[in-house]
């Protein structure tokens, strides 16, 4: 008995180890695997959202923002789980995540829920995290760490756009049909 819990026990562990997200292995020169297919597939439902939000279509565009949302996440657990972290697939993480945010803030901005100068500010921040990156590059800096404030800026960039989406449709006394970020507060 004592035999089979201590097996047990290794089991359980070899499984915690593969999904906990501390965990990741070594990338790897790879390139055709699940989660880099994930990855290019949310990166072709950027211009659909983009269009299905500059169109007013809101609920259509929340739909597939999260199935995108969802995916986001999914690559990451099947690539740790399945050793497939591969080198590409660090690059084009972070590049969907970057396009999506642009991109619907774009359409936000196209759609006329957020003012203009707002985009410039978000899109010079992304400009500058590019450049650093690419002068990083020619000191043979790779891909940098993921660190919790990206993704916390992140993770309130995705926030904040899906409040502003739901701010378009949704119909209360505080908030009705707003067409501007500012009437989102009114």
């Amino acid at each position: 008995m004592g035999t089979q819990q201590h097996a047990d026990g290794g089991y359980r562990q070899k499984i915690k180890q593969k999904f906990n997200q501390e965990y990741s292995p070594e990338p790897r020169d790879i390139y055709f695997t699940v989660p880099n297919l994930i990855s290019v597939l949310r990166i072709a439902s950027i211009p659909f959202i983009a269009w299905l939000v500059a169109d007013h279509r809101m609920v259509p565009a929340l739909i597939v923002l999260a199935v995108s949302a969802i995916t986001d996440s999914l690559d990451g657990i099947i690539a740790r789980a399945f050793n497939q972290v591969s080198k590409i697939g660090q690059i084009l993480d972070p590049i969907a995540d970057r396009l999506l945010i642009i991109c619907s803030v774009l359409a936000l901005g196209v759609a006329g829920i957020i003012p203009w100068w707002m985009i410039i500010i978000i899109a010079a921040r992304d400009a500058w995290m590019m450049l650093l990156v690419l002068w990083l590059a020619q000191y043979d800096y790779g891909p940098l760490p993921v660190h919790f404030v990206g993704k916390a800026g992140t993770f309130m960039l995705m926030v904040s756009i899906v409040a502003l989406i739901f701010c378009d449709i949704w119909e209360n006394p505080f908030v009705h049909k707003p067409h501007h970020f500012t009437d989102c507060f009114k």
